[in-house]
């Protein structure tokens, strides 16, 4: 795995790579885990079949335009695990929905009786994979460690893997197409989290 530090936007040749990609897995670290108030800190990216892994720094009151055409790229399914999160997030400061979707921790409930829905739990207990790394408890929003770069750059590292043994799954057991409704409701409920924050308006008796 080489991981590729971007301090600044992607450059116009990773992009159009990225661009080329079936599939993109995809990940985020952020301040905290309340959508309306924390912020968003590195976006991070690998390409199926590519060593590389690229981290995108994220600053108040710059842009990024060569990330947000990756990242908005319709042509490109990204996988997210927990996509509610990060596509929020991502939403929230960079203004592009990263559709299409395919989340493994809904493919995980859907399709995995028992089996943790963690990322990291979820690849110890399908592939024996030790994906625990050091760094979860970090802060993010300040100058970023080695450690804390090999960390984040670890949480795209096997996405593609269990992307292909949910979607396997998902259609063994017949529950694909519910997946593919959750997956494509996801701009819908980010939204509703950044209006609404913890309210939830499917309740028998919102508050």
């Amino acid at each position: 795995m080489n991981i590729i530090f971007c301090n600044h936007d992607l450059t116009d040749q990773m992009a159009d790579e990225l661009m080329q990609t079936p599939d993109l897995a995809v990940d985020t670290e952020l301040t905290g885990l309340d959508v309306r108030g924390d912020k968003l800190c590195l976006v991070q990216m690998r390409a199926r079949g590519d060593d590389n892994v690229y981290l995108v720094r994220i600053y108040d009151n710059r842009d990024y335009p060569n990330l947000c055409r990756v990242l908005g790229n319709r042509a490109v399914t990204k996988i997210f695990h927990y996509a509610r999160m990060d596509m929020a997030m991502i939403y929230r400061r960079l203004g592009v929905w990263a559709v299409p979707t395919f989340c493994t921790k809904i493919g995980v409930l859907l399709a995995c009786t028992g089996v943790p829905h963690t990322l990291h739990g979820a690849l110890q207990a399908i592939f024996g994979i030790d994906a625990t790394g050091d760094g979860a408890a970090s802060s993010w929003a300040g100058e970023l460690s080695p450690r804390q770069l090999k960390y984040a750059a670890g949480d795209v590292e096997h996405l593609h893997l269990l992307h292909d043994y949910l979607r396997d799954a998902l259609m063994d057991k017949n529950k694909w197409d519910a997946a593919q409704k959750c997956f494509d409701f996801l701009p819908t409920r980010c939204a509703l989290d950044l209006d609404w924050g913890t309210r939830d308006i499917f309740a028998h008796n919102p508050v």
